[in-house]
């Protein structure tokens, strides 16, 4: 298989239609999990599930974005593309962890942030904008793990973490392999031409420093095995989970700030 056909095969195996969403991985990880709902400000937002829960004795806030299984809770969920209020309530939750001395675990699938003109009239990018910072500075430990897709500030927005990870065929890029060739080619039919060149795949953000741990997956994909990796993502939140919880603060704060300032650095190279 070519190297662009690699990435795109990548891409299909984190929409496949039966990949299990964050539900599956909640009822595995966190089985006392209580779902706490609303932003305080508007409404509640199905796309983002956030909670109190359970994982290896450790009590943790976990915050998903749920895409839905039915086509029903997909229409409800808005097909895990979650609005200002989602965001929103992601904040207040984080808040409270931090208030409670609680790690945070974010589950990310989403294609994006919602897109509609319902969503920017409430402050879409503002609620994004507002999440970053918060995570940047909040007080307590952050671990996250891209479950299938992780698209552009709809993933970003719960993806600032001490600690990420990513399943084997998830994605993790700036926007869709569609809208990048759509926006550079104007044509979304190039999608799987610049899938390899948008570096999304989980191997190239690990070879890159972006990511921490691939979590590996049945040759077919996720969906063939749910418990397997399910176990791998805990065994793994947990360690992750005791470490952070020994930093003071201050460390916890300087380490995650320095983490992602070395996202930044680049050399120039004349040719």
């Amino acid at each position: 298989m070519s190297e662009t056909g690699n990435a795109w095969a990548k891409v299909q195996l984190a929409r496949h239609p039966k990949r299990p969403t964050a539900k599956t991985a909640l009822k595995a990880l966190a089985p006392d999990f209580l779902e706490l709902k609303g932003d305080r400000f508007y409404a509640n937002d199905d796309a983002i599930i956030g909670g109190i829960g359970t994982v290896g004795g450790i009590v943790m806030t976990i915050i998903a974005e749920e895409k839905g299984t039915t086509l029903e809770e997909k229409i409800q969920n808005h097909f895990g593309m979650p609005h200002p209020e989602g965001y929103r309530k992601v904040m207040r939750l984080v808040r409270q962890a931090e208030k409670f001395h609680r790690p945070v675990l974010f589950l990310i699938d989403t294609p994006g942030a919602y897109p509609g003109v319902e969503a920017e009239a409430r402050g879409q990018a503002e609620a994004i904008a507002s999440s970053l910072r918060l995570l940047f500075s909040v007080k307590t430990p952050l671990i996250a793990a891209v479950l299938s897709e992780g698209g552009s500030g709809g993933a970003l927005a719960i993806g600032i973490a001490d600690y990420l990870l990513m399943f084997e065929n998830a994605t993790y890029s700036i926007l869709s392999p569609e809208g990048f060739a759509a926006i550079l080619y104007k044509d979304a039919s190039l999608a799987k031409d610049v899938a390899q060149n948008m570096k999304l795949t989980a191997q190239d953000l690990y070879g890159y420093g972006i990511i921490d741990e691939i979590i590996s997956e049945p040759g077919g994909g996720w969906h063939l095995d749910n418990a397997g990796p399910l176990r791998k993502l805990e065994e793994s939140v947990i360690r992750e989970a005791r470490k952070l919880m020994l930093l003071d603060s201050q460390t916890l704060l300087d380490k995650r700030q320095a983490k992602f300032r070395r996202h930044g650095i680049y050399h120039e190279e004349n040719s």
